[in-house]
């Protein structure tokens, strides 16, 4: 089956959502940062979070899928500032 070249290519659409859901954590670690305070982030859901982008980095490796490694090795980057701000500021 070829593909219609008129729409965008399957890791073109990954590397656009990566990039999108990445920089979502953006404006919330810059927050967090300049207020120095986490209080309203939860604990128990970063701390979740931070484990699904772990698998989600894991499993991307394992198949190989480079839009699925660079968001999610971004993301638990940013992410896990926010953890530590939660457990600095919390």
């Amino acid at each position: 089956m070829m593909s219609d070249p008129g729409l965008p290519s399957t890791d073109l659409i990954g590397h656009v959502a990566g990039f999108l859901t990445t920089i979502a954590f953006l404006p919330q670690a810059v927050k967090t940062w300049r207020t120095r305070s986490a209080r309203d982030i939860s604990l128990a859901m970063f701390l979740c979070l931070c484990a699904g982008i772990v698998l989600w980095l894991v499993y991307g490796i394992m198949l190989g899928a480079w839009p699925v490694i660079v968001a999610n090795a971004v993301t638990l980057a940013i992410a896990s500032v926010i953890l530590v701000f939660k457990l600095r500021y919390g």
